[in-house]
């Protein structure tokens, strides 16, 4: 293995004192252009973006159209190129919103009525396009995590019919204790403590759609969540936004007619009144051999529903490649404009303002981008700048842009994400959320060695983030593509600082109004994190190798087919 790397490290590092040093011991043209990001830059786009005036920047708001107007004329100032091949910078998405306005939800049970409380014990949205969504004795169902893996040889539903019935289940993969080491997960068996996509809430409403069922309620976990049920409460307790679907034939749009969280104390009293005990449910759900569990209650929901409109959009700005025969290939950079809106039934603070989450990854992208128009002659391939929309409301924007790219996907060679961004100051590392799925983390562990840092693996593999942002939609359609984020171990800090600062972060401002600007943010590491990504997409757009996903990737398949097709 030793020797491995450094067969590859050698020629990587030639390619890499190039982008350093130029001709007579100059500062090459890279360099010089990234010695140009400012901190002071980055923080005055955050600033705008995250303003009140911004109104939380939620699609189909007059925030969106602030938001798409300040993006545009930023990239017209800094030179790019419209982005879109028709001549403008931006990308029609059409969506539909939809908001509950009255929702009951019922569980009747040996004891009685069990009234479920919206949104204090359960909240739930309806994708079908009907104005009023009814389930009435919908059989309960326990399905542990709701996983069909064939891979895995996994299936919690073991053929039993769920059409019309209502599923209770488990968030994350399944636990599967290592037999070797029951303390340890085994790695062999859903990759251990990493989730897979199975493990996802996206996933579990589809594999229930495909089975007809009728809902589903999924139990709330802070620890495999992810996050407190106040995020969950705050986002879904309001109008939530989706690509609009062609009607299945009596099926709505093909979706369970109600998707919804609940609260795991309230989950606990539904099985407590079957007789059931949901700790031992969930040790029988961590086994291949569980079995569904039916519950002698049925289910009840009754949704009032609005509906309207919106055509929102995607902002794309190009620095065109240099090479004739390759400009036609692209690297996207990407970011999501989008957060949470503004709330008139709140009281207090109304703006969910997102500064961090993702005024700070638009921020970046605007300067990587300004970085690349600096860059004389521009790289062999080109570059792609693309802010999507609606990523709060499912990655709709990347998800529409992958199933209507402008530019053939067989020629986009990688996209790197930022989503959040390093907030706190210098830090010794940078991550890379899902490392290890593609060649783009040896790249990026060779461009970081360099500046004397290093590159880690995310520390919470087992909250699924390589599966909760724009640049999974890419993957899923088979580009290779990463998800940098700012590292933990910061220089001049205590050990835990970095963790004591996300896990701060995570509990008292994530998804919430509290998301601002803070007087204690230090974005020189942000700047520092900054250069090691634009030379990893200038390398990327001019090396002749294509990235690749590495060997057992879930995507690996999917790029080999498409590479396949596209050959003439």
């Amino acid at each position: 293995m030793r020797r491995d790397l450094r067969s590859w490290f050698a020629p990587a590092t030639i390619l890499l004192a190039g982008l350093t040093i130029g001709a007579g011991g100059e500062p090459s043209a890279v360099e010089k252009a990234i010695e140009g990001i400012r901190p002071g830059a980055i923080l005055d786009h955050i600033k705008v973006l995250s303003s009140d005036d911004f109104e939380g920047r939620g699609p189909g708001t007059p925030g969106e159209q602030k938001t798409i107007d300040y993006l545009t004329d930023q990239l017209r100032k800094m030179g790019l190129k419209p982005g879109n091949p028709d001549g403008t910078y931006v990308q029609n998405v059409p969506l539909v919103g939809f908001r509950a306005t009255h929702v009951e939800g019922t569980i009747l049970t040996r004891g009685g009525p069990l009234v479920l409380k919206f949104p204090e014990d359960f909240v739930a949205v309806s994708r079908r396009e009907a104005n009023r969504v009814e389930v009435n004795g919908s059989d309960l169902v326990f399905v542990g995590h709701g996983v069909v893996a064939p891979e895995y040889d996994w299936d919690d539903y073991k053929g039993l019919d769920v059409r019309g019935k209502t599923l209770l289940m488990l968030v994350n993969d399944p636990p599967v204790p290592d037999p070797k080491d029951p303390s340890r997960l085994d790695d062999s068996v859903f990759k251990g403590r990493a989730m897979t996509y199975y493990g996802r809430w996206t996933y579990k409403y589809e594999i229930a759609s495909e089975k007809g069922a009728a809902a589903v309620l999924l139990i709330h976990q802070t620890g495999p969540a992810g996050y407190p049920f106040e995020v969950v409460r705050g986002s879904w307790s309001r109008e939530n936004f989706d690509i609009p679907q062609a009607p299945a034939p009596g099926e709505g749009n093909g979706r369970v007619a109600v998707e919804a969280w609940i609260t795991e104390q309230k989950a606990r009293s539904i099985l407590r009144a079957s007789g059931q005990n949901l700790d031992d449910l969930m040790k029988a759900a961590a086994r291949r051999d569980f079995r569904p569990v039916p519950l002698d209650e049925t289910a009840r929901f009754e949704m009032t529903l609005t509906h309207r409109v919106v055509q929102s959009k995607n902002v794309l700005g190009r620095v065109e490649g240099s090479d004739p025969s390759r400009k036609d290939e692209v690297v996207v950079y990407t970011a999501h404009w989008d957060h949470l809106g503004r709330d008139p039934e709140r009281s207090g603070d109304q703006i969910f303002n997102g500064a961090a989450d993702n005024a700070s990854g638009v921020a970046a992208v605007l300067e990587i981008a300004h970085a690349f128009t600096r860059i004389k002659p521009a790289p062999k391939r080109s570059l792609l700048f693309l802010f999507v929309t609606a990523e709060e409301q499912g990655l709709l924007g990347a998800k529409y842009y992958a199933s209507h790219p402008l530019y053939p996907l067989e020629k986009t060679v990688a996209d790197i994400n930022l989503d959040v961004i390093n907030l706190w100051g210098p830090t010794r590392e940078i991550l890379s959320i899902g490392m290890g799925q593609t060649d783009l983390d040896d790249r990026l562990v060779a461009i970081a060695g360099r500046r004397g840092r290093t590159v880690s693996p995310d520390a919470s593999p087992e909250k699924g983030y390589y599966y909760r942002s724009d640049h999974f939609e890419f993957a899923k359609v088979g580009v290779p593509a990463m998800d940098p984020k700012g590292g933990r171990n910061y220089v001049g800090k205590s050990a835990d600082f970095g963790q004591k600062k996300q896990d701060d972060y995570t509990a008292n401002d994530y998804h919430k109004p509290t998301d601002e600007v803070k007087p204690d943010w230090d974005l020189s590491g942000a700047a520092e994190d900054l250069k090691l990504l634009v030379e990893l997409g200038y390398q990327v757009a001019e090396e002749p190798a294509l990235p690749a996903w590495k060997p057992g990737s879930e995507f690996q398949a999917r790029r080999e087919a498409m590479m396949k097709a596209a050959k003439p």
